[in-house]
């Protein structure tokens, strides 16, 4: 009888190896082009988060000392007063409120018109839609400053009814600061938008309109409830940039009662000296709702940057 060996598995089902044959081990090793890599981007991360605690190293530490010491010498005294002066003696309580004045108007009329806009550049033909596209995404590259001073002598000789404005013209009004908030988010939107809805099947909008549905329908009802989640993205995206404006309602509007919270800072500057633990202390409770949102909606902040990255 002949038996014929074999070693193609052993006894408890493993793979057999020959005798005196290593397995090779992999190591994971990290390049040194990772390492550098690596080190950079902690570098540049410390770099970008320091002065956020030398702030609110500042707002913890007394002016005199500080002015005696410097500002980088060890603290002898840290505590909170600071914070208590600028949330009174800044009313900060009634410019947050001056802020929701501007944002949430802001948000919701550039969404909507970005979203319509959005409709009908890849729903509805129209001629010249790629050059309405390109227009509204170059607006974006439009400096604001360059146009500092045409619009306010253009926001101080158009009039307004006395009910809509106590001034009797679109300067230092709210609705002039929303307005010109509004002209330059919209491109943004309407370009990030634009890309996300060539995404949704063309498929849903023809179904719509052989059910009989209008234009406005189709907008509301179908496309609308689809895009929500991008609109979600651009909302928190839209609020935290215009609640940290700090040009245009300083350029827009005289008075300091009117101010958004970010331009309000001005109103805590003495006449002979400036506090600057003061106007730490006070930039510390101005960015705190942004740092929250932030934590609280980051994964919307990222997929607000790279929504419609993957088609148009």
């Amino acid at each position: 009888m002949t038996t014929v060996a074999t070693d193609a598995s052993s006894t408890d089902g493993r793979p057999a190896t020959r005798p005196g044959r290593q397995v090779p081990v992999h190591k994971h090793r990290t390049r040194p082009a990772r390492m550098v890599l690596h080190a950079f981007l902690w570098f540049m991360a410390i770099l970008w988060i320091l002065p956020i605690f030398l702030l609110l190293y500042a707002s913890l530490r007394p002016y005199a000392e500080t002015q005696k010491d410097g500002y980088f010498s060890l603290p002898h005294k840290l505590n909170l007063d600071y914070y208590s002066q600028a949330w009174t003696g800044g009313s900060m309580g009634r410019h947050f409120l001056n802020t929701l004045y501007v944002a949430i108007p802001g948000v919701i009329i550039t969404l909507f018109l970005a979203s319509f806009l959005a409709f009908a550049l890849t729903r509805v033909k129209i001629p010249f839609r790629r050059t309405l596209l390109v227009l509204f995404t170059a607006g974006n590259l439009l400096p604001p400053q360059i146009i500092v001073t045409p619009l306010y002598t253009l926001y101080y000789n158009v009039h307004l009814p006395t009910w809509l404005s106590s001034s009797g013209s679109v300067y230092d009004t709210y609705f002039g600061v929303i307005l010109i908030h509004v002209a330059f988010q919209t491109g943004f939107c309407v370009f990030v938008l634009y890309n996300y809805m060539l995404t949704i099947p063309i498929e849903l909008t023809e179904a719509s309109i052989v059910d009989g549905a209008s234009v406005w329908r189709q907008y509301w009802q179908v496309i609308l409830p689809v895009i929500r989640p991008a609109l979600g993205a651009l909302a928190t995206l839209e609020f935290t940039w215009i609640y940290n404006d700090f040009l245009w309602a300083l350029v827009l509007m005289t008075t300091g009662d009117k101010y958004p919270i970010t331009t309000s800072l001005n109103n805590l500057k003495q006449s002979l000296y400036i506090n600057n633990n003061l106007l730490a202390a006070a930039a510390m409770i101005v960015a705190l709702p942004s740092l929250v949102v932030f934590f609280a909606l980051q994964k919307q902040f990222i997929s607000g940057l790279t929504l419609g990255a993957s088609k148009g």
